[in-house]
């Protein structure tokens, strides 16, 4: 058994072992799934030297180290065994209102990041959760409700601190370390080491407006297919999500969220063809601020266990691609968790597009659509339901094969992706794994998916 005791020694933070106060509270995984993967340490830094301390501790000790920021791996890789790092007190952040340079510690999350921009009403590409970490967002792309306008997260990223697994800290940017800073924009968080600042270039903030539209589910197929005509003529200004979803006992429900830059009356004659299949139950067309959009288009869940399967198309797709989607949706086998399950097309294009596939290492940059397939359940549903659930979303992944690319967002993890590798990172798959080898020889930085 590894002996904690000179690490604790060697940092000003605190190190927590299973059973001590304080410990679930920072390796507790968000997706309850995962909730029996749990590491042997968790220690808080209080200072770069802290992890710099703890990585070098954890070199020579052979324990794998995690970094964490929010805690929201889908597949709990922010949990996993060896050393946690828990970035809570990472948070400073510094803006420069005059050139826009955004310096972000990498524990802080989106709530932080969102109160310091809109202080000074710049605007980045962010996350839409507030307890999400700004690390595991930018590391894996970052895609925004704002990324057809502003690019992604990552795209907006000017240079990285990072701890190597040496223990050396390192500043890369185009022009120092530039293989590392290219791996840093979309290749995935914890795989090369601890992102412990990072600088963004900010802009101004734009008028906007946003829409919530909701439909009965016997208007699923038509929404779907009359949304993903919308977005092929839609601005770069306007993004949605556009879904089909079914709660615990109840009739599915279709749903069209987005935000445009720009006035409401825009936003009405762009979505006219959708309202026109059928009535509404609910429609708001709003005009707001950039912020307030923020603050109304944030996610919430009931949490509990989840499981996420992701695929990408460069085109709109077919009916019978749409049909699989709705039919399955009907076919959910049901559970207690109120998230219940759902299928829906994430709108990229745009800005994420203008970038060359191989300029950063995030390769997903001729799509139109994300096709993301979810399901959830209760901690007292039976395993039986469990192994129902996983069944209908593997079966479902599985035959959506026909109509969307093997291509997975990183950042919607799934633990269940066997040829991974190539799914979230695709051509550029061996370029980071060279750059593992080089930045990382002995896999200090290890978890299941690890690059």
């Amino acid at each position: 058994m590894t002996d904690f005791d000179d690490l604790r020694r060697a940092v000003r933070g605190t190190l927590r072992m299973p059973g001590d106060a304080g410990f679930a509270e920072r390796t507790r995984p968000f997706n309850e799934r995962f909730r029996d993967s749990l590491p042997n340490a968790v220690l808080t830094p209080v200072s770069v030297q802290d992890v710099s301390a703890a990585v070098t501790w954890a070199g020579r000790h052979g324990v794998p180290v995690v970094p964490r920021g929010g805690g929201h791996s889908y597949a709990g890789h922010s949990s996993s065994p060896g050393l946690v790092l828990d970035l809570t007190h990472l948070d400073r952040v510094d803006v420069d209102p005059r050139t826009g340079l955004v310096i972000v510690g990498g524990g802080t999350r989106m709530g932080v990041l969102s109160a310091a921009l809109r202080e000074h009403d710049l605007a980045l590409p962010l996350g839409n959760s507030d307890d999400v970490g700004i690390g595991g967002l930018v590391l894996g792309g970052g895609v925004s409700v704002v990324s057809r306008a502003m690019g992604l997260t990552c795209d907006t990223l000017v240079s990285t601190d990072v701890v190597l697994a040496d223990g050396r800290t390192v500043t890369c940017d185009d022009d120092d370390h530039a293989d590392l800073f290219w791996a840093c924009r979309g290749g995935g968080g914890g795989n090369f080491g601890v992102n412990t600042s990072f600088t963004f270039q900010a802009q101004a903030t734009r008028p906007t407006s946003t829409c919530i539209l909701l439909w009965e589910g016997r208007h699923a197929f038509d929404v779907l297919a009359t949304m993903q005509e919308v977005m092929e003529r839609a601005p770069d200004e306007f993004s949605a999500r556009t879904g089909v979803s079914r709660a615990p006992g109840a009739e599915a429900v279709v749903s069209v969220v987005g935000q445009h830059l720009g006035p409401p009356e825009e936003l009405r004659e762009l979505l006219a063809p959708a309202v026109a299949i059928g009535p509404p139950t609910r429609l708001d067309i709003a005009d707001t601020t950039f912020w307030d959009a923020a603050a109304l288009l944030r996610h919430t869940t009931a949490g509990g266990a989840y499981a996420v399967r992701t695929r990408t198309t460069p085109t709109s797709i077919g009916a019978d691609g749409l049909k699989t989607l709705v039919t399955a949706v009907d076919d959910w086998p049901g559970g207690t968790n109120p998230d219940g399950a759902g299928v829906a097309l994430f709108a990229w294009g745009g800005a994420i597009n203008q970038v060359p596939a191989d300029a950063t290492a995030f390769p997903h940059r001729d799509v139109r659509f994300l096709v993301a397939m979810d399901t959830s359940w209760g901690r007292t549903d039976p395993p039986e339901s469990v192994r129902d659930n996983l069944a209908w979303l593997h079966h479902l992944h599985r035959d959506m094969g026909d109509h969307a690319r093997d291509a997975a967002y990183v950042n919607f993890t799934d633990p269940d992706l066997t040829d991974w590798r190539t799914g979230y990172y695709g051509p550029n798959s061996d370029r980071l794994a060279e750059v593992k080898r080089r930045y990382d020889p002995r896999r200090v930085f290890s978890f299941a998916q690890a690059v």
